[in-house]
């Protein structure tokens, strides 16, 4: 039997079964680009899923992963992703004020109590709108980074304490929330924050636990707000071309690595690194984390309502029903124990 069939094989007979990616013979190079450094828990994770699709490919797809801004700035991650400048790009949405108005109902103060339910939930419900808010791109997966807070150099308690106060935002719903309580916006990508602090151009600073240790911002401030005011919203998107350029079986392989469960593989490390800041940022002696009262937390939760007003008008503007997505936004936060 075994002469029978090599005969048949060497005669041409009987083709060998191949997977679709071997079958094709163009070998794809694909540039990662990411904003943060190395020592950032999306750098490993990321290089973790860049080996998992080469190896998937049998080598056809091969990815490099750039941290540090190497290709680009953190605030032009979008645009590099659509005009092919890098391959696939982290990117912030709140970067960009304005231009993706749907994906910042996840940018709203204390929509999310936890950063792993919450990617989950927030990538379920963004898939369905990325297809037309970021068209010139291929989403591959959305999420968020355990919920932040604001650091800073004066202490805070109520929204009022930030009249006057220079304040550099994580994103630009948080932006609109400064200005709403009378405070001004400093811009500075995270990587351009401690100076901005240390220079006395930003005085409050809303970022992540775990990240102000990984940025240095530590040491150039004292007191923490210990509740989930926020989160940001981030995306890999993928160039259009790129992509499109593939053979099936390739584009498969680039979907099997874009789902929930590889949104969790790539982010969960992330959200664990900044939960834990919580914790490490407590036991220094210089540092002072105080939680919010009942009745503080309730003006803070009062104060933000025209954010939620806000967004809705420029979803509307935009031609979108915001009623419905708002509501389906809920469901999702619902069904997966993700919202506050």
């Amino acid at each position: 039997m075994r002469k029978a069939i090599l005969a048949l094989l060497a005669a041409g007979c009987i083709m060998p079964v191949l997977t679709p990616a071997q079958a094709q013979d163009k070998t794809v190079n694909m540039k990662v680009s990411l904003w943060v450094p190395p020592a950032h828990p999306l750098v490993p994770a990321t290089q973790a899923w860049a080996a998992d699709i080469e190896k998937a490919s049998g080598g056809s797809i091969k990815m490099s992963v750039f941290p540090s801004e190497q290709l680009g700035k953190a605030f032009d991650h979008y645009d590099m992703a659509r005009d092919g400048i890098a391959d696939i790009t982290y990117v912030n949405p709140g970067y960009q004020p304005g231009r993706f108005p749907i994906a910042a109902a996840g940018q709203i103060p204390f929509v999310f109590s936890e950063g792993k339910k919450g990617t989950q939930a927030f990538n379920e419900w963004y898939q369905k709108y990325a297809k037309t808010e970021m068209k010139d791109t291929k989403l591959c997966f959305a999420f968020i980074h355990a919920p932040g807070t604001l650091h800073g150099k004066k202490k805070i308690v109520l929204p009022s304490d930030l009249n006057g106060v220079k304040v550099r935002p994580a994103q630009s719903t948080i932006g609109e929330m400064v200005k709403l309580f009378g405070g001004t916006n400093v811009q500075a990508s995270a990587p351009e924050s401690r100076d901005a602090i240390e220079r006395g151009v930003a005085d409050e600073i809303a970022f992540p636990w775990g990240s102000i240790f990984l940025f240095g911002i530590d040491k150039v401030v004292k007191y923490h707000i210990d509740a989930p005011l926020y989160s940001t919203v981030f995306t890999y998107n993928i160039n259009l071309a790129k992509y499109n350029s593939m053979s099936d079986g390739q584009k498969k392989i680039i979907d099997d690595h874009c789902t929930p469960e590889w949104a969790a593989k790539v982010t969960d490390p992330w959200v664990d690194y900044e939960a834990a800041g919580v914790a490490k940022m407590k036991a220094l002696p210089d540092h002072e984390v105080y939680p919010l009262t009942p009745e503080q937390l309730a003006a803070w939760k009062k104060g933000v309502e025209p954010l939620h007003t806000a967004w809705s008008a420029a979803v509307k503007k935009a031609g979108g029903d915001a009623d419905a997505i708002d509501a389906e936004l809920k469901a999702s936060l619902k069904k997966h124990s993700a919202g506050l």
